[in-house]
């Protein structure tokens, strides 16, 4: 997971790390980059946490690009598809699109 200066970082932590995500301001919202949660913490409701509080804590619409079969994952979340992106979301999932097969969605538009 690559974070930057301008990133929101979200983690729930124990004695370690075991899920994170990443926000990124754009338009009038935010773009979520990475969501990862330790692999023998998974199915354990990590992410929906962390997923509602980042969600609710910014305003806007939150984007994301995932792979098709996490979107069930994602619609439990209240995410949606999307077909109205930020210009600039718009030009990152044309360049993602060409080498890996990515849709997108969104909540709180």
């Amino acid at each position: 997971m690559k974070t930057r200066a301008e990133h929101i970082i979200w983690t729930l932590n124990t004695d370690r790390m075991l899920a994170a995500l990443c926000l990124q301001a754009v338009a009038q919202g935010h773009w979520l980059t990475s969501l990862f949660v330790d692999p023998g913490y998974r199915r354990a409701g990590l992410a929906s946490t962390l997923l509602d509080a980042a969600c609710t804590s910014v305003e806007g619409p939150v984007w994301l690009f995932c792979q098709p079969q996490l979107e069930p994952l994602y619609r439990q979340q209240g995410f949606t598809r999307s077909t109205c992106l930020p210009e600039s979301l718009a030009g990152k999932l044309q360049h993602y699109q060409r080498s890996k097969d990515l849709m997108a969605m969104t909540r709180g538009e």
